[in-house]
C-alpha cells in the first residue's frame, strides 16, 4: 500500500506544498483539493506534466470539494492531510483578524477529514495557526498527537536566514530555534542559537540579536507588506512539506511545531510551539530542552495568550 498525502486548499501555499511533496518522490499520490471548480485538477495536470522533467513518479490528483463534503472521497486513505484552507492576510491585518472566518472553514474541513481519512495525521497551517490547530483537533476528535500545526519550522527558518545574512555566513552554519506562538508571543531562543558551534551572543551584541528577533516575529507581515496581495508561501510550504515528510518516513526528527503540551515546562492543556519528535503517529513526544528562565517565562506567557484564544475557538 503506497503512501498518500492530501493538501486541502489549492492557493499559492497549498499548491506549492503539493508540488514539493510530489517532488520528494516518496508518495504514491498527492491529492490537492479546493472549492474552486477545476482549479485543483488543472494544477494537478500541470504538475504531472513536470514529472518527466523533474524525474519523479508521484501522481498528483486534483479534486473539487463542495459545501456539503462533496468530493472529499478523493482524500480517502490519506496518511497525512495538510490543511491550508482559509483566507490569507492582507496588509495591515494580523493573523488574529482571520480567526472567525477561517474557523468556519477549518471546522468544516476537519469534519470531512474525520469522515473520509479517519487514520490520517493532520498538519494545520491555516492562520491563526495555534488556534486553528486546537479547533481542528476538537472538530476531528482525533487523539491530540495526531493533530499539530506548522509555525516553528517556518519561524526558525526566517530567524536562521536573518542571522546568516547579518553575519554573511552560509545558512547551514547557523542553528537557531523559535518556540511559543506564531505571532506576537513568538519566543525566539537565542540561548540555543549558534553559528559554526559558537553561541550567537559571542558574535552579535544583544541589541542586534533583539533586532533579528523582532524581524522574525514580524516575518510574515514583512512579506505581506511587500507583496500587497496574498501572503508568504515559498518558505511556509517548504516547512509544511518537511513536516509531512517526517510523518510518512516515521523519521523521529525533532522539529519545532505547534503541539499539545501537557506538563512540559510546567505548562498544561494547550497547543503551543515547542520542539517535538515527529513520526508516523504525529507527535511521538514533546521534547523539553534547556531554556533560560526568561525564555521559559516567554513560553508561559505565549501559552496563556493562546489558551485564552483557544477557549474562544471551541464555540466558533
Amino acid at each position: 500500500m503506497g503512501k498518500k498525502v492530501t493538501v486541502v486548499g489549492a492557493g499559492f501555499y497549498g499548491s506549492t506544498t503539493a508540488q514539493r511533496l510530489a517532488e520528494y518522490d516518496i508518495f504514491d499520490t498527492v491529492v490537492l483539493t479546493d472549492i474552486l471548480e477545476g482549479k485543483p485538477a488543472g494544477l494537478a495536470l500541470d504538475m504531472n506534466q513536470s514529472r518527466p522533467i523533474e524525474g519523479f513518479e508521484t501522481k498528483v490528483v486534483g479534486a473539487t470539494t463542495g459545501p456539503n463534503g462533496e468530493g472529499y472521497e478523493a482524500i480517502e486513505g490519506s496518511d497525512v492531510v495538510v490543511v491550508t484552507a482559509g483566507l490569507p492576510r492582507k496588509p495591515g491585518m494580523s493573523r488574529m483578524d482571520l480567526l472567525e472566518v477561517n474557523a468556519k472553514i477549518v471546522r468544516q474541513v476537519a469534519e470531512n477529514i474525520a469522515k473520509y481519512a479517519p487514520n490520517a495525521v493532520v498538519i494545520v497551517v491555516s492562520n491563526p495557526v495555534d488556534e486553528m490547530t486546537a479547533l481542528a483537533q476538537l472538530a476531528t476528535q482525533f487523539p491530540k498527537n495526531r493533530v499539530f500545526g506548522q509555525a516553528g519550522v517556518l519561524d526558525t527558518a526566517r530567524f536562521t536566514n536573518s542571522i546568516a545574512e547579518t553575519l554573511a555566513v552560509p545558512v547551514k552554519s547557523v542553528k537557531a530555534l523559535t518556540l511559543g506562538s506564531h505571532g506576537d508571543t513568538m519566543v525566539p531562543v537565542p540561548s540555543r542559537c549558534t553559528v559554526d558551534g559558537k553561541p550567537l551572543s559571542d558574535l552579535l551584541p544583544a541589541d542586534k540579536i533583539e533586532e533579528l528577533v523582532v524581524r522574525t516575529r514580524n516575518g510574515g507581515a514583512e512579506v505581506v507588506a511587500l507583496l500587497k496581495t496574498g501572503s508568504a508561501y515559498y518558505a511556509p510550504s517548504a516547512a509544511a512539506a518537511r513536516m509531512a515528510k517526517a510523518v510518512v518516513e516515521d523519521s523521529g526528527e525533532v522539529l519545532p511545531v505547534c503541539a499539545w503540551v501537557d506538563g512540559e515546562y510546567g505548562i498544561s492543556g494547550v497547543y503551543l510551539g515547542v520542539e517535538a519528535q515527529i513520526g508516523a503517529e504525529g507527535i511521538k513526544k514533546v521534547v523539553e530542552d534547556k531554556l533560560t528562565d526568561s525564555e521559559v517565562a516567554g513560553l508561559k506567557e505565549a501559552a496563556e495568550a493562546v489558551r485564552a484564544k483557544q477557549a474562544d475557538v471551541a464555540t466558533l
